[in-house]
C-alpha cells in the first residue's frame, strides 16, 4: 500500500462492508507506525469531536488513541450516502480537495488524506502526519465534502496505463543511469527490489477486487522504479536545466500512478 491514507481507506471500507473486523483495520494501520494518535486540527473540530487540539488542553504531539478513528468514521457514514474518498494532492494537482479549507492545506502538505461523509454536506477530513520515526498523528478537520467527487479513471484504463508506465519508467531509469548521473555504483535492480519490499509489508483485505490489487501492485512497482531514478546520487540534477528535464521526464508517470491508485482504492473501498 502506498500511504497510511490509502491503507485506511481500503481497510475501513472493507470493515464498513462487513468483510473485515475493526482489529484488522487497526493492525493494517500499525504496519505503518507502532504508535498512532488522533487530534483535532483546530478548536472548532475539537469542540465537535471532543479531541484535543494543538494549543488546547493537551500538549502538542499528544492525542487520543487510534480507536477513535473507527468511531469517527462510523459516525460520518451513518447516512447511507456517506463515502470514504482518498485524496493524493500535489502542487498543481489538487483534485478532490475542498476549496480554501484547512484540510486541503494540510492534505496538500502531506500529499495525502481521507475525506469521509456525504457529498455536499459537512464531514471530516483526516491527514496523517509523522510526529516521530515510529509515530503517526492523524489530524481531524471538519470540512465540506465536495458535492461532485472527481471521477476516477476506469479500472481497465488504469490497468493499461500502469502496464505502459512500467515500460516508460524502466526507460526513464535507463536514460538517467546512462547520462553520467549514476555515480553510486549500486545495481538499480536491487534498489528497486528494496523499495518494493517496503511496499510489500502492507497487506490488502481478502475482499479487494483482483483487478484493483493488480493495479495497486503495478503502481507500487512503477513508483519504486521512479524513486530509484530520483534518488541521490544516482540521478541528482546538476543544473536547473537538468532538474527541469528530469521533472519533465518523470512527472507524467507520477501523475499516472496517482490516478491509478485513486481508481483502484475507490473500487476496493
Amino acid at each position: 500500500m502506498c500511504s497510511p491514507s490509502a491503507t485506511l481507506t481500503v481497510w475501513a471500507g472493507s470493515w464498513l462492508a462487513g468483510r473485515s473486523a475493526p482489529d484488522d483495520v487497526l493492525d493494517a494501520l500499525r504496519a505503518w507506525a507502532t504508535r498512532q494518535t488522533v487530534a483535532a486540527g483546530d478548536p472548532v473540530t475539537g469542540g465537535h469531536t471532543g479531541l484535543p487540539w494543538p494549543g488546547g488542553d493537551a500538549p502538542d504531539g499528544q492525542g487520543a488513541g487510534i480507536m477513535v478513528l473507527l468511531k469517527l468514521i462510523r459516525e460520518e457514514v451513518a447516512d447511507p450516502r456517506g463515502r470514504l474518498r482518498l485524496v493524493l494532492p500535489v502542487p498543481g494537482d489538487v483534485r478532490g480537495l475542498p476549496a480554501a479549507s484547512e484540510f486541503g492545506a494540510a492534505a496538500l502538505e502531506a500529499e495525502e488524506g481521507v475525506l469521509i461523509g456525504v457529498p455536499g454536506a459537512e464531514g471530516i477530513g483526516l491527514v496523517p502526519q509523522w510526529a516521530a520515526e515510529d509515530t503517526i498523528q492523524w489530524t481531524v478537520f471538519r470540512t465540506t465534502i465536495p458535492a461532485t467527487p472527481e471521477p476516477d479513471m476506469p479500472l481497465g484504463e488504469a490497468e493499461y496505463a500502469m502496464r505502459q508506465a512500467v515500460r516508460d519508467a524502466a526507460d526513464a531509469l535507463m536514460r538517467l543511469q546512462t547520462t553520467g548521473l549514476n555515480s553510486g555504483g549500486e545495481d538499480p535492480r536491487e534498489m528497486v527490489e528494496a523499495e518494493l519490499a517496503d511496499y510489500a509489508r502492507h497487506e490488502y483485505p481478502d475482499s479487494i477486487p483482483l483487478r484493483a490489487r493488480r493495479i495497486l501492485d503495478t503502481a507500487d512497482h512503477v513508483a519504486a522504479i521512479l524513486t530509484v531514478a530520483q534518488r541521490e546520487p544516482a540521478s541528482a540534477p546538476t543544473s536547473a536545466s537538468a532538474l527541469s528535464a528530469q521533472e519533465t521526464l518523470l512527472r507524467p508517470l507520477w501523475n499516472a500512478i496517482r490516478a491509478a491508485r485513486l481508481a483502484a482504492v475507490h473500487a476496493a473501498s
